[in-house]
């Protein structure tokens, strides 16, 4: 499989977060289109299993779904930054726990055929309480959860968050990695 030809590229819009561009290809068949990317600096997503193997679902507004959605901890990743810094640094701030064990498990593209965003995930395990630290504009509720309670969760579309869905299932789906 050939890669497209990019003829010329326009930014549009450059945002806090996101910046939109708009590239001109030609396919591998000659075919002239345009393709609109949506540039996203990638992010980390963490799901966090306290000592009684639970995990650690937040709940918060989102506002592009219109509601409140359940999820596990996540965030952007700053300019350089190391995905398991920021992995550390967002369990902390969105749920005040620390964890002494960080293991990365995966990673996903959200929407690879218009968006940049990558996803890396992690598992945080030996996990110490403490105080969150969310951000001025977060208002976050954690709900540590038993697993069969994560998966009936999942079944019953009350977790619909791609990210979280992904993590869960690809730890729940390892071999002992967890336990129901």
């Amino acid at each position: 499989m050939q890669k497209e030809n990019v003829l010329s590229t326009r930014r549009v819009y450059d945002g806090r977060i996101i910046h939109l561009r708009l590239d001109d290809v030609r396919t591998p068949g000659g075919i002239e289109t345009l393709r609109e990317i949506v540039e996203h600096p990638g992010a980390v997503a963490i799901v966090a299993v306290d000592g009684q193997n639970r995990v650690l679902l937040i709940r918060q507004y989102r506002h592009a779904a219109g509601r409140v959605m359940v999820e596990i901890p996540a965030g952007t990743l700053k300019p350089g930054e190391d995905p398991a810094v920021c992995a550390a640094r967002e369990l902390v701030e969105e749920t005040g726990y620390t964890a002494a064990k960080l293991e990365r498990i995966g990673g996903i593209h959200t929407s690879p055929s218009f968006c940049t965003e990558y996803i890396h995930l992690f598992l945080a395990t030996d996990l110490t309480r403490g105080a969150a630290l969310p951000e001025a504009d977060e208002h976050i509720e954690v709900e540590p959860t038993p697993w069969a309670e994560v998966l009936r969760r999942m079944r019953a579309g009350e977790i619909e968050d791609a990210k979280s869905i992904s993590a869960l299932l690809l730890l729940f789906t390892s071999a002992g990695s967890v336990t129901t």
